[in-house]
């Protein structure tokens, strides 16, 4: 083979095998004999093969689950809760060379801050402010990360498994306040009904004639259901004549 022809194969070769694509939603750190030298933007980008080396990183908002941890409330009350972290690079120089698996690192951070913040509250907090010790667990976190170039965007707690014997305690109360409350609506009906029968029959002391009235009426629903006999209690004559 030409020595020519050779040689510039294994240049063409050389020169392929430096080429780089950034895609726009990630950074490249370009390294020199192991060296940091600077972050390649997007784009087709080249370095010297062997000699120089690239480490991509996602600037992306990443999800990371905070695996369930067995957490004892203020009122000692057991409980598994798990959750979700969202953050964002926003640094790639820091997050690569400050912290080793960065990922690994917010995870474990999450962890002991979600440990710390359900441990100092009453389970009733943690059910009823889910929001709010989302909130507590981040700025924990985002405390050290912000040293890393990395933002965190949101910390979510997802579930809280409690123990078989406090999940049928709810239930009961649960039911309780279901049947307080239902016992309360039927005491205001009954009030309430109670008042106007008792507006009802003053009015009726007013107007003697208002009982026949009623008397009729009572007679025309008897009458709509086809019965062959009407048995009066006692005869109209006794009814109250109008003054």
């Amino acid at each position: 083979m030409n020595p020519m022809l050779f040689a510039g194969i294994l240049f063409g070769v050389f020169l392929l095998s430096g080429i780089r694509i950034v895609f726009e939603y990630k950074r490249a750190l370009k390294f020199r004999f192991g060296k940091y030298i600077k972050t390649l933007q997007p784009g087709f980008r080249w370095i010297i093969p062997i000699v120089e080396t690239i480490q991509v990183v996602d600037i992306r908002v990443i999800t990371i689950n905070i695996v369930s941890q067995e957490v004892m409330t203020e009122d000692n009350v057991p409980c598994s809760i798990d959750g979700v972290v969202f953050f964002k690079i926003n640094d790639p120089e820091k997050a690569v060379l400050e912290v080793e698996q960065y990922k690994f690192a917010i995870s474990q951070l999450s962890q002991a801050a979600l440990r710390d913040v359900c441990g100092k509250v009453e389970l009733d907090t943690i059910l009823s402010k889910r929001e709010e010790m989302g909130k507590n667990i981040k700025s924990i976190v985002e405390m050290e990360t912000k040293e890393w170039g990395i933002e965190i965007m949101d910390v979510k707690i997802k579930d809280i498994q409690l123990p078989e014997n406090m999940r049928r305690m709810m239930a009961n109360q649960a039911e309780a306040e279901r049947s307080r409350r239902a016992r309360i609506i039927l005491a205001v009906a009954e009030e309430q009904a109670a008042g106007k029968l008792l507006e009802a029959g003053k009015l009726i002391d007013q107007s003697p004639s208002a009982i026949k009235l009623r008397l009729y009426q009572t007679l025309s629903n008897i009458a709509a259901e086809k019965n062959s006999t009407i048995l009066f209690p006692f005869p109209e004559e006794v009814l109250p004549k109008n003054n």
